[in-house]
């Protein structure tokens, strides 16, 4: 598996978690002191495409590790839970790290 694979999910993931975090800021504006719909708007549809590409990203990266459907789910459903991403992207990380290919030439016997 290429390293790319790997980084435009960690990418995606934080930029999901990050702008989450701020939609849900926004959501306590909006609904707690009445303020800041058109935000609120905005960052949600911001959020959507995001996410979009998020899964994308994700659904890639799993297909090419051969994950289960459950821990696919998992990682597809944590952009829509806040703080969710940071942790799973870690835990991601630790396990996908040693499936991908260090970029070094690799000699073949004739």
């Amino acid at each position: 598996m290429k390293r790319s694979v790997l980084t435009r999910y960690r990418v995606m993931a934080y930029v999901t978690a990050v702008m989450l975090l701020v939609l849900c800021t926004c959501m306590v504006f909006k609904y707690g002191f009445d303020t800041g719909e058109g935000l609120t708007l905005v960052v949600s549809q911001i959020h959507g495409v995001l996410y979009i590409i998020y899964l994308i990203f994700a659904f890639d990266l799993g297909s090419k590790a051969k994950w289960p459907m459950g821990k696919l789910l998992w990682v597809l459903i944590s952009g829509t839970i806040p703080t969710a991403a940071f942790f799973v992207e870690r835990k991601v990380v630790r396990e996908i790290e040693p499936l991908v290919a260090d970029g070094s030439p690799v000699t073949v016997k004739a």
